[in-house]
């Protein structure tokens, strides 16, 4: 009876292995295949990086072809070390130490050994055939245009916080690493493909596995329209060529960007391919910091292009009236405090103080609504409603844009004051605000924005560079207008008064920035800086009626806002508003403005 049972028993194991094996070797076909593995390479397959043009269809940046060397450890046999040098152009010393690196990194898994091959460099490498070693496609970064650096960004080689951060990087892909290229990077980037190939004991690829049934293809980056009108821009970067400072222009009725220039700037070329390492460097260790975006991240003093925010100020509380007359003797002058002021004609309405931008006017206006009775002077709240009046307008706060590196600018509370002055200060200790001096930091994209809000009369879209992505809704926040603190009927007599400076002898934009036909309005603002020559402000738009474009031009050290920012903006609006130039003197004229720069330790 034992022995039946037992023999029953050895049958039923018998044929559970039968069984079991019939179903690892014909049924399922999972063990084959991870049997297999060790003979199947998996080629990451990179798809084409999205691509951008401007507002006018141009492309501004693009993709072309190229190759990674890659190589796996285990695979590789002894070669001609000194060929694969002289064929991809590596020093012997750097491949020995690429080698070493691959081999750290993995011994099963690829490296790149050398980034971005020529097409021909590829097939001398495919002819050759070195074991371990093998190219995948990529695609680099192209600029036509060679404008906007700063603006546009740079793609590089991951590093291990990326790796960490996002699984879908593995070592040696790129990334953008900053501007439109780092803001939009998981629409530019694409979805990687694999192509599952068999290779022999040598590692050389033999054929695809299961006749590329396995196989997944790449899908290509989204497309990228902008807004910036590349021509523009060109023009502005060629206008601020040897000056240091920032040029930002936007079409008021959409917020969308039309230019954003710095001096100095950069080829975002120098930043592709096998010298970028060592433009990056050079760039990077220079003092005029090229690769610095002056438009969002420099929180400048305003100047006098700032008053017409008190102006506002003071017609919304109701301490201020247009035909309210203020006297100017060469300035401000109460008891041992002077703000002084240039020579014109006194005194003055709140038009003709914005037309020959009047600093004792506004030193009264301010006073006006720091000290207003109903908030019980400025300790009692009077400077902390005009720090929210200020905020109302995009100040001391970031506008939240689409790119990548804005900074808030400085608009205090009054807890900083209490804290400096231990709480023993009045209107007089801030009287420069007055004049977009003391504490306040401005960055020209918050400044270009005013612009636009005094052109749509109290309101603005948030400013942004991207208008369009192939294929996805645009975010609803850039269709949005955001209100300032003012009522629309204060705005007229602030226009007024630009109107007035761009086209009534006296006016302190009128030498350099009346276009005829043009319907200009602008304000000059002259920077007090403590480093030299004053900086050249201007900020206007254009026309007075439906504008269609505003402008703000900051010039570090270039003296009165008329000398070098008017003209600056002025040629930048007649070329976007009639697509010419009618004063060409004008344009060689700043062309051959250089300006010296003694505290960046060196000229441009």
């Amino acid at each position: 009876m034992k022995e039946g049972v037992l023999r029953i028993f050895v049958v039923v194991v018998f044929v559970v292995l039968v069984a079991r094996l019939f179903v690892i070797q014909i049924v399922d076909g999972s063990y084959k295949t991870a049997a297999e593995n060790n003979a199947l390479r998996y080629e990451v397959l990179y798809p084409p990086r999205g691509e951008v043009l401007d507002r006018n269809g141009e492309f501004i940046i693009q993709s072309r072809e190229a190759y990674d060397l890659m190589v796996v450890p285990r695979d590789m046999e002894a070669f001609d070390t000194l060929l694969l040098c002289r064929i991809v152009d590596v020093p012997l010393p750097r491949m020995r130490s690429q080698l070493k690196r691959a081999a750290a990194y993995s011994q099963r898994r690829p490296s790149v050994v050398v980034p971005q091959l020529s097409k021909e460099t590829k097939l001398l490498l495919d002819e050759l055939r070195i074991a371990g070693f093998y190219t995948v496609y990529r695609t680099v970064r192209s600029y036509p245009r060679k404008i906007a650096g700063n603006l546009l960004g740079y793609v590089n080689e991951v590093n291990t916080a990326d790796l960490e951060r996002d699984d879908y990087y593995r070592s040696g892909d790129y990334i953008g690493r900053s501007g439109i290229e780092g803001a939009y990077e998981e629409h530019l980037r694409g979805d990687k493909g694999v192509k599952v190939n068999m290779v022999d004991v040598h590692g050389i690829v033999k054929g695809s596995y299961g006749d590329g049934v396995y196989d997944t293809l790449p899908v290509a980056g989204r497309t990228l329209t902008s807004s910036l009108d590349a021509g523009l821009q060109a023009l502005a970067e060629e206008l601020m060529a040897g000056k240091v400072g920032s040029v930002v222009a936007i079409e008021p009725s959409t917020g969308e960007i039309l230019v954003m220039a710095n001096g100095p700037t950069y080829d975002p070329d120098e930043l592709v391919g096998r010298e970028r390492g060592n433009n990056y460097a050079r760039l990077a260790n220079d003092n005029l910091r090229p690769m610095w975006n002056r438009a969002v991240q420099a929180p400048y003093p305003p100047g006098s292009t700032f008053k017409m925010v008190n102006a506002l100020i003071g017609l919304e509380e109701d301490v201020l009236k247009p035909d309210y007359m203020y006297e100017c003797n060469l300035g401000y002058h109460f008891g041992n405090l002077s703000v002084a002021c240039h020579p014109h004609w006194s005194p003055l309405d709140l038009r003709g103080a914005i037309m020959t931008s009047c600093n004792a006017y506004f030193c009264y206006v301010l006073r006006n609504i720091l000290d207003k009775p109903s908030y019980g002077g400025i300790m009692r709240g009077g400077y902390d409603n005009w720090a929210d009046k200020v905020r109302s307008f995009g100040f001391g706060q970031k506008l939240g844009t689409d790119f990548l590196g804005e900074r808030e600018g400085n608009v205090y509370g009054s807890g900083y004051y209490d804290d400096l002055y231990r709480g023993r200060w009045n209107s007089l200790t801030v009287l420069s605000l007055a004049i977009g001096q003391g504490e306040l930091g401005c960055t020209p994209l918050q400044m270009a924005n005013f612009a636009a809000i005094i052109a749509n009369r109290g309101h603005y879209f948030i400013p942004h560079v991207i208008k369009e992505i192939e294929g996805v809704a645009m975010d609803r926040k850039f269709f949005e207008p955001h209100y300032a603190g003012v009522a629309p009927e204060h705005f007229e007599s602030v226009v007024d008064g630009m109107y007035m400076a761009a086209h009534e002898d006296g006016g302190t934009v009128k030498t350099y920035g009346m276009v005829p036909g043009l319907d200009i309005c602008g304000k000059t603002g002259t920077a007090q800086n403590p480093h030299g020559q004053d900086h050249s402000v201007f900020l206007g738009f254009a026309p007075r009626d439906n504008p269609r474009i505003a402008i703000y031009v900051y010039v570090e050290n270039g003296g009165f806002g008329a000398s070098v920012a008017v003209p600056v903006g002025s040629l930048i609006m007649e070329q976007y508003l009639t697509g010419a130039i009618s004063r060409p003197h004008l344009v060689e004229y700043l062309k051959e403005k250089k300006i010296n720069y003694p505290h960046y330790d060196r000229q441009i």
